[in-house]
């Protein structure tokens, strides 16, 4: 059963575009903060561990596939990506849950401004248009990266 449903999203993602991929990456991002935040609340460092080390992972996806020269503001990006990974080894390290909630807090207006330009390419419905400056992450990387595959 879990191997269909494992082909079942490993298509779906293979299928996405670059800009639902980073979509879906953004929130699969904050479910891992959230279960290292509800992880490290209820005395369990290792499965908090487990969550924040695939949030690390997904930051330094993200950090691979942005092309900083490639659009006004990817530098900032970049810096704000930097940060957000040192705080995320940092709260792994330190079993800190304020630490871990605090990157929530920088990542969500990410996911949210994220989501909203997806939107607008989808509303514009310009097959040109579909190109997001920052998801150059494979399928197969993306499919791992989301838990499947």
């Amino acid at each position: 059963m879990h191997s269909v449903r494992s082909r079942y999203v490993t298509s779906a993602v293979e299928t996405v575009g670059p800009a639902r991929l980073l979509t879906m990456l953004y929130d699969r991002m904050l479910l891992d903060v959230d279960r290292g935040v509800e992880a490290l609340q209820s005395g369990d460092r290792v499965e908090a561990s487990t969550h924040l080390q695939h949030a690390q992972e997904i930051v330094a996806e993200l950090m691979v596939s942005l092309q900083p020269d490639g659009w006004e503001g990817g530098e900032q990006l970049m810096a704000i990506y930097r940060y957000l990974l040192a705080e995320l080894i940092g709260a792994s390290a330190h079993g800190d849950a304020d630490r871990a909630r605090t990157c929530r807090d920088l990542v969500l207006p990410l996911a949210d401004a994220w989501h909203a330009a997806a939107d607008e390419l989808t509303r514009a419905a310009a097959p040109a248009a579909l190109t997001v400056p920052v998801a150059t992450t494979d399928a197969v990387m993306g499919a791992r990266l989301l838990g499947v595959g």
